[in-house]
């Protein structure tokens, strides 16, 4: 049988201008996003591949600044140490932190709105307080803590002045900054279907049975994102260890957000700061593309087919 090509339907008058009226209402995001987003992403991933100060035309190197990067930076393995010790710790450890947390918040409790507020308090906090409370707080000479501890006659801790205790202090800060994190487990924690735990009593199974078998299969979902967002913030922290050490002592603290912010703005070297931002970019894309890779093993989603 002969087929009979169907032309495409031409746009009326009133088509056209309704297309262009909502044109003109999207232009000004569509103007924004491309200034704004894709003009610098443009920009950065030609700067990768130049010798650029801000204050001279670029000059084109090719893979020079990548190969600098990874063959004559003396100290790019020792950021990626730090970086990724800090990240490989407080991702998992504040996840842990803020889910444990949640399932208190979620018991029948007297002021649990109050607790509530108090936990999610360290959320809406500007990061410049909160480093200013915990210099404060870990400070050797000074500090709350250690002031208490010279007070019992016990030895002070030196929190952030210890390359050994440096990061490890910054892990638990992060571990206590778990606010929007502990809000999201909250609200998947209440969306766990009441029925199971009442069929698995009737089984006859225990507290640690039901928080093992229910709670936190119906939570991996939410335990991904957060575990996901944990690994984006992680690799790009900048604000808590810039103020807080500066990268010290002895460079324990030299995250790779700082090492590209110094050759960026300290040595001028937008070329490889940019060639740094686009390595950042692979490696959380990669970390990312993974964790989704491995949830097929451990995510449970409710209601999906087998």
């Amino acid at each position: 049988m002969a087929t009979t090509a169907v032309r495409p339907r031409r746009m009326t008058g009133y088509q056209w201008r309704s297309l262009v009226r909502g044109l003109l209402f999207v232009s000004p995001w569509v103007i924004g996003f491309a200034a704004f987003t894709i003009y610098p992403l443009v920009s950065s991933l030609y700067y990768s591949f130049t010798r650029f100060d801000l204050l001279n035309p670029p000059v084109y190197l090719g893979l020079s600044n990548y190969v600098e990067i990874f063959t004559q930076d003396p100290l790019f393995r020792r950021v990626m140490g730090n970086t990724i010790y800090y990240v490989g710790l407080s991702a998992p450890l504040g996840v842990v932190a803020a889910f444990l947390m949640a399932t208190l918040l979620n018991t029948r409790i007297v002021g649990r709105s109050v607790f509530r507020a108090i936990f999610f308090f360290p959320a809406i906090v500007p990061a410049v307080v909160t480093a200013m409370v915990w210099a404060f707080l870990l400070n050797v000479q000074y500090g709350a803590i250690n002031a208490t501890l010279r007070g019992l006659g016990l030895p002070t801790i030196p929190f952030l002045a210890k390359p050994s205790l440096a990061k490890p202090s910054l892990i638990l800060i992060h571990m206590w900054a778990q606010g929007s994190a502990i809000v999201i487990f909250l609200a998947s924690l209440q969306d766990v279907p009441r029925t199971l735990y009442e069929a698995a009593t009737v089984d006859g199974a225990n507290a640690w049975h039901k928080f093992w078998h229910i709670t936190i299969p119906m939570c991996t979902p939410v335990i991904l994102f957060n575990l996901i967002m944990g690994f984006i913030g992680g690799f790009q922290n900048f604000t808590l260890p810039w103020l807080l050490t500066g990268g010290g002592p002895n460079q324990a603290t030299e995250f790779y957000s700082l090492h590209l912010y110094r050759n960026a703005f300290n040595y001028m070297r937008m070329g490889k700061a940019s060639a740094l931002a686009w390595i950042l970019f692979v490696i959380i894309v990669t970390l990312t593309v993974l964790l989704f890779t491995s949830s097929a093993r451990w995510v449970y989603y409710a209601g999906a087919e087998e």
